[in-house]
């Protein structure tokens, strides 16, 4: 029988790289995107051609009627969702207005709840189900001049630590991968020093790289994890442990 996933922000760097690494676990993928339509196309084409069928969702989730746009263009019982749209920013918390707050939390907070909600029925039905969240270092540890993206970042760990004991009797597994510096065009603000000095400051001495992430994703939604629910696997190079 078939699996579908869906992946959320599966044309950046981490979300593209989860969609190959989870393809050979045997899902059917639906791949999200919101602006960047080429790369996800690329990426369909590039799956399409190891056989992977795959579906494209374009919706704006840092927008009230996002998750409705999403959920009338899939087709299919979800088994796996993983929630990695995302959108860092820089800068102090005073800088921010209303409008880009309350994005924020739409993005990272409202809609993957709201997603969540409207998927989560036929995995209970069936009785098993795999949801993971990308979140961030930050969400455990905080940073300063990104306490926006700190506190959404920290919300979508606690609903993955409530949720988990919540739906665990159904069968269905909830977990978070927590991503340290990874190279991405989320880095793409720090200049060459800054990179450097941030890769000094990692006990591992390097940034990491996207696939390091796909892996710890691929982990959690294989039999190899059936017995962990409600945890956070930091990806960090031992950084801020």
């Amino acid at each position: 029988m078939k699996k579908y996933a869906l992946i959320t922000g599966a044309s950046g760097g981490i979300g593209s790289a989860i969609a190959r690494e989870i393809a050979a676990l045997g899902f059917s993928l639906y791949l999200h995107f919101n602006e960047n339509e080429k790369a996800v196309r690329n990426l369909s084409d590039d799956l399409a051609k190891e056989g992977v069928e795959t579906y494209l969702v374009k919706a704006d989730f840092s927008q009230p009627n996002g998750v409705e746009q999403a959920v009338n263009q899939i087709q299919h019982p979800i088994d796996a969702i993983i929630h990695n749209s995302g959108k860092s920013l820089f800068g102090l918390m005073t800088d921010f207005s209303q409008e880009t707050v309350d994005k924020m939390v739409q993005l990272h907070v409202t809609s993957p709840y709201l997603l969540t909600k409207a998927l989560l029925p036929t995995m209970i039905t069936k009785k098993s189900g795999n949801i993971i969240v990308v979140s961030s270092i930050w969400g455990i540890t905080g940073a300063s001049c990104e306490v926006l993206y700190s506190m959404v970042k920290g919300g979508q760990i606690s609903f993955v630590k409530a949720l988990a004991k919540e739906v665990a009797i159904s069968g269905i597994r909830v977990n978070a991968v927590a991503p340290g510096a990874i190279h991405t065009n989320m880095l793409q603000e720090f200049s060459a020093d800054d990179l450097e000095s941030i890769s000094h400051d990692i006990p591992m001495g390097r940034i990491g790289n996207p696939k390091e992430v796909a892996g710890a994703v691929s982990f959690l939604l294989s039999n190899k994890a059936s017995y962990i629910t409600g945890q956070v696997l930091s990806v960090n190079g031992g950084w801020h442990c």
